[in-house]
């Protein structure tokens, strides 16, 4: 499905990512691990097309990022770690103009709206406005934002930073019915326990480098491989 190649991203002389390369599959969930500053928001940046790296090649469906980014964007959805929303629309308003912008034909638009709502819960917030949610609902509109085009991937840059135990589980039960046989779903986070709890497979990230590719099975709580 996306596939990296040797990328690296620098920042004048602050080198973020470091020749990474990865791969992601349909029908599995991967977790990028990193401590903060590891490179994860950046590689995320890269892969969804909002950032240029520096040197190397990211492709989708075999079709390279650079050369067809519009069509690509439209096949991934973004939470980015900084859940960027609009404080004084209410929650249906504004996924009504989130399908707008993101180009979602008027036929599919209602069936795509009420398909996101479903699948991340929000169905009792639709009136509110999103500044009086709860931290957990401003990431369940965040999800549904990133779901409302029907993507084949989903990009989530630390999806349950700053929750509650109870609004961890909730989003980390979302994020696993989000993975179909023909979708899969990449997932950020600095805490190992929950790409455990979560991931088919493990990315790790450190000063900007991979260190480790590795199916969730062949990794113990350690870090440390089989």
């Amino acid at each position: 499905m996306l596939r990296a190649k040797s990328i690296t991203h620098k920042y004048s002389d602050f080198v973020a990512l470091d020749s990474v390369s990865m791969e992601i599959k349909p029908g599995e969930i991967v977790g990028l691990l990193g401590k903060n500053g590891a490179g994860k928001s950046t590689l995320m940046r890269v892969l969804t097309g909002f950032m240029q790296p520096t040197e190397g090649e990211v492709y989708f469906e075999g079709s390279k990022l650079q050369d067809n980014n519009k069509i690509i964007q439209a096949n991934i959805g973004y939470l980015p770690e900084n859940n960027i929303l609009y404080d004084e629309m209410s929650v249906i308003d504004y996924l009504k103009f989130v399908s707008e912008i993101r180009g979602v034909p008027k036929s599919k638009r209602m069936k795509l709206i009420s398909d996101a709502i479903m699948k991340t819960g929000v169905q009792k917030k639709l009136c509110s406005f999103i500044f009086e949610l709860s931290k957990g609902y401003r990431q369940r509109v965040g999800v549904a934002q990133a779901l409302i085009h029907d993507p084949k991937l989903l990009i989530l840059d630390e999806p349950t930073n700053g929750l509650d135990p109870t609004q961890v589980l909730q989003i980390r039960d979302l994020i696993r019915e989000l993975k179909t046989a023909n979708t899969a779903v990449l997932v950020s986070s600095h805490i190992l326990n929950e790409v455990e709890a979560l991931c088919d497979r493990i990315i790790m990230l450190d000063l900007g480098k991979k260190t480790v590719d590795v199916a969730m099975d062949d990794f113990i709580v350690t870090g440390k491989l089989k």
